[in-house]
């Protein structure tokens, strides 16, 4: 495992920004991880390979790249490698947060039973607008989409893209299916597409952010700071940053995850976009 410290924060804090955790982690065929479960937040980013998976709360994930998995804080996890070739994810978690309330802790407990079918929250949840009928009147899972495929989040942003205005961001929030809020108290995600060639200015936000490169290359204008980036490269934006984003290529889109603190700073009535 490998943490992104953001040197301006003090190494020994690893922090990417005051309240996201940024880490990579690699895995090889065979390899687990114990079952645990944790106080803070927790996402996984498929960065590359295939043949990985999470098993949380007895519903087993594949990983393949560009997939979003969701560990949230309280419920059983482990993960494994069946596979060939190491698998590496990038993990980030509201660990600064939660350290600061000094409400951290961790537990490992024997493996998990699976015990759904694999796709169950895909199967149920893949197509938007429609739930199953039980689940209005049945009590409601806090979490009940834990993968989110990068197969399908890519296909959406090429239709979106298709319908929106040159300038407007091509941008998809990853949403609890059932709520259509975020898929996690404190921690937000979309992922954007930067179309051949553009150029887009991002607002300007109260919320520290971090981004991530699925697929792509382009540069990054971060408060006056010019930062290339390529494919798996990772980045912080602070908060109240000026960002400006370019795609390095005329003929193929860029692809970016962004993981924010804006779910947490909605919560408490700080949230600001600045014109």
């Amino acid at each position: 495992m490998l943490g992104l410290c953001n040197p301006g924060l003090g190494l020994e804090n690893m922090k990417a920004t005051p309240t996201i955790y940024i880490g990579m982690q690699l895995i090889l065929p065979g390899e687990t991880a114990p079952n645990h479960k944790h106080t803070p937040s927790a996402v996984r980013v498929v960065v590359e390979g295939s043949g990985g998976y999470t098993v949380v709360g007895g519903e087993k994930l594949p990983m393949e790249k560009g997939d979003l998995i969701l560990t949230p804080p309280g419920l059983w996890h482990e993960h494994g490698h069946e596979g060939q070739g190491p698998v590496v994810w990038l993990d980030a978690l509201d660990l600064p947060l939660i350290y600061g309330m000094e409400a951290s802790f961790s537990e490992e407990g024997p493996g998990q039973t699976i015990d759904k079918p694999v796709g169950l929250g895909m199967t149920r949840f893949g197509q938007g607008g429609v739930v199953p009928y039980g689940s209005l009147d049945a009590q409601r899972s806090r979490f009940p989409m834990l993968r989110f495929p990068w197969k399908d989040v890519k296909r959406q942003l090429g239709e979106l893209a298709g319908v929106t205005p040159k300038g407007e961001a091509v941008q998809l929030a990853y949403v609890n299916p059932e709520t259509g809020r975020e898929c996690l108290p404190t921690l937000g995600f979309s992922a954007l597409q930067l179309r051949p060639g553009e150029e887009l200015r991002l607002p300007k936000r109260s919320a520290s952010a971090v981004l991530h490169v699925v697929e792509g290359e382009g540069t990054a204008v971060v408060d006056g700071t010019s930062l290339p980036f390529a494919e798996a490269d990772t980045l912080a934006v602070p908060t109240h940053a000026e960002v400006r984003l370019a795609n390095g290529s005329s003929r193929t889109p860029t692809y970016l995850f962004m993981v924010d603190d804006a779910p947490l700073q909605r919560k408490i009535g700080i949230y600001h976009v600045f014109e």
